[in-house]
């Protein structure tokens, strides 16, 4: 009677130097999901989601990304009324090529608007960007909820002030008919009037900007705060650190990288400063200290229909806002936070 053969052992018809399979494992190859089964299977999982953020994308594209082919009449002598339809007739216009942006460079007023930008933009960055930063630290460091959320309330609420309301209090009160030039004069002391005075016209915008949105700034650094372990500060405390210390070892690193991506996103918005703001102003301090890059495109664009030449100057703006974001994260890459993307 024939016997079965025995099953060859762990070292018999075996590479040399394989190991044994470990007990109750599988031996069989794992199986290969393609790449379109997975997006299926991804699909199927998030497909929710996606539908969620249909309606957000749709408007994305349309307010956003559509309107980009408009930049296609920097490059023409646009006719409105070249066709019975604006879009047709950005397609019917005379092709000038360089030929606006070369009537940009050559005008002093265009320089004129840039420099006031920059200015601008160094003083809203310097006085206005770590103020939200302080007042958020100031909030965090209230014992009591209830007088912390009455400090936030009353920091919040001149955000949903209107330009107009808010231009109007600073009138009432630096103008000069306004209540502190008011009092001056009852003293005997001439009054002055800041509204109306070319070369304070940035601070005052500057002012401006930090009453209304100062704090609204402050709810990104609070969560960003509230992020932060009440660990690190028991620690920190049991080591000795005072309160200057813990705030300098543990609160400023945590709000680090998001101070740093603010700053990104700011430094890419540097030559936008307050389209609204400034155009309710120009007349009283004429546009030599008033004119910005907004203002110019708006002046010449609208008022003096000159759509090419104000599409131009637009363009220009973008591509140095992008020059500035890109230069501003490569920063941030270096001193070593993500910014806006990684590396």
């Amino acid at each position: 009677m024939k016997t079965a053969a025995a099953r060859p052992s762990a070292g018999e018809d075996s590479a040399p130097g394989a190991e044994p399979p470990a007990p109750g494992a599988d031996t069989a190859p794992p199986a290969r999901i393609g790449r379109w089964a997975m997006f299926r299977l991804r699909l199927r999982r998030d497909g929710t989601r996606l539908w969620m953020t249909l309606p957000a994308l749709l408007l994305v594209v349309v307010f956003a990304y559509v309107p980009i082919l408009g930049n296609l009449v920097a490059f023409e002598e646009y006719d409105p009324y070249a066709s019975d339809n604006g879009v047709v007739a950005m397609f019917h216009s005379a092709w000038v090529g360089l030929e606006q942006f070369t009537r940009i460079f050559e005008d002093p007023a265009f320089w004129d608007a840039l420099q006031n930008t920059l200015v601008l933009f160094v003083l809203q960055l310097v006085l206005f960007f770590p103020i939200p930063i302080a007042l958020a630290l100031l909030i965090n460091s209230f014992v009591r909820p209830r007088v912390r959320a009455v400090a936030q309330a009353v920091l919040y609420l001149p955000h949903f002030f209107s330009w107009v309301l808010v231009i109007t209090v600073f009138q009432q009160i630096f103008g000069g008919a306004g209540i502190i030039a008011q009092i001056l004069r009852q003293n005997g002391i001439e009054g002055f009037d800041l509204m109306t005075d070319p070369g304070l016209f940035k601070f005052l915008v500057t002012a401006e900007g930090v009453w209304k949105d100062a704090g609204w700034g402050i709810i990104v650094f609070l969560a960003a705060l509230a992020s932060v372990s009440p660990d690190l500060y028991e620690a920190a405390a049991v080591d000795g650190a005072n309160r200057w210390r813990r705030m300098w070892h543990v609160t400023l690193p945590a709000l680090r990288p998001v101070i740093a991506l603010l700053l990104v996103l700011r430094v890419g918005d540097a030559l936008t400063v307050g389209f609204e703001q400034i155009l309710l102003q120009r007349d009283a301090v004429g546009p030599g200290a008033s004119e910005v890059l907004d203002t110019y495109v708006w002046w010449n664009g609208i008022r003096n229909q000159d759509f090419s030449f104000a599409a131009a100057a637009g363009l220009v703006k973008g591509l140095v806002g992008i020059t500035l974001v890109l230069i501003a994260n490569k920063m941030a890459h270096l001193l070593g936070e993500q910014g806006v993307y990684r590396k």
